[in-house]
């Protein structure tokens, strides 16, 4: 079996490697700081000394790295993916990053041969354990197929939108709906808490009908808990955002509500709260209405 390279060993790509590891493949891992990388060799993965020299002997190749700007660093830096891999291998970036980036990056890859997926998910930390991860996927027909073997480890589904970017913009829209989803989730719950109703039989009572969704019931505990451990950090749904923001004016797509959360998400960054879990929206409604979820009647 070929080996696999794994770039970018965070919340995210750790636990999606030691899922391929587990379903039997050879990985290959680089990371910036070599202790992530240290627990994974004690797993059974192979240590790469840098970028190149994991490119060099992987065919297939995953990069799951804060933005777009870093994979475009390590796939077109001198000594970086395009200069190392052989031709015809496959990078499948899964990254939440800029369509236009991920257009210009596969433009340039393709020069040499070495073709490019823009992958990003949906699901967060505890999809990404459980291998449940909702993929999105821009690029050829024929590079989704070589890489569904793998998505079937990583995901519970995964869907080739179009040509390479279109990943990232369907995960942009989705980056949109899950931030308005929260903050929809957070305005209901404070106001059925301050008009006095119980807001824990408030939720088990609207979860199974319109208002019901996978944010409301993944996000609801963790709220009413005020315990924001991150599946996905306040400060990353700020740097997506602000791509849905600069991707909407290139369209002229008008996103006013995405503005407005864009600014909470902001607000929260600046008071300290940006490794928290973007479930931490709730936090800003505390401190508008003096209450927190916690507070005892």
């Amino acid at each position: 079996m070929s080996k696999v390279g794994f770039i970018g060993l965070g919340i995210m790509g750790m636990p999606m490697a030691r899922n391929l590891m587990k379903a039997g493949y050879s990985v290959v891992v680089f990371n910036r700081s070599a202790g992530k990388m240290d627990v994974l060799a004690a797993e059974g993965a192979e240590k790469a000394a840098s970028v190149g020299a994991l490119a060099a002997e992987c065919e297939t190749i995953f990069t799951m790295l804060p933005n777009s700007p870093d994979v475009k660093n390590i796939c077109l830096m001198e000594g970086g993916i395009r200069d190392a891999a052989k031709p015809g291998t496959l990078v499948i970036d899964m990254t939440s990053g800029a369509p236009g980036d991920s257009r210009e990056i596969s433009e340039e890859l393709l020069k040499k041969n070495i073709h490019f997926l823009d992958a990003p998910v949906s699901g967060g930390e505890p999809m990404a354990i459980d291998g449940t991860l909702a993929i999105m996927a821009g690029g050829s027909e024929e590079d989704f197929a070589r890489a569904k073997p793998y998505f079937s480890v990583l995901g519970k589904s995964a869907m080739l939108v179009g040509p390479a970017g279109s990943g990232n913009t369907c995960k942009l829209a989705n980056q949109v709906i899950v931030a308005q989803n929260i903050a929809a989730l957070s305005e209901g719950l404070m106001l059925a808490k301050l008009a006095g109703a119980d807001v824990e039989k408030v939720f088990e009572a609207i979860r199974g009908g319109l208002a019901g969704s996978t944010v409301m019931n993944a996000k609801t505990p963790m709220i009413l808990a005020d315990q924001f451990k991150p599946g996905f950090k306040v400060d990353l749904h700020i740097k997506d955002l602000k791509n849905a923001v600069a991707t909407g004016k290139k369209f002229s797509a008008p996103l006013p509500q995405t503005e407005k959360v864009l600014k909470v998400l902001e607000h929260l960054s600046a008071e300290g709260d940006g490794s928290l879990d973007h479930s931490a929206i709730a936090k800003y409604y505390e401190e508008l209405a003096g209450v927190r979820f916690t507070d005892q009647k």
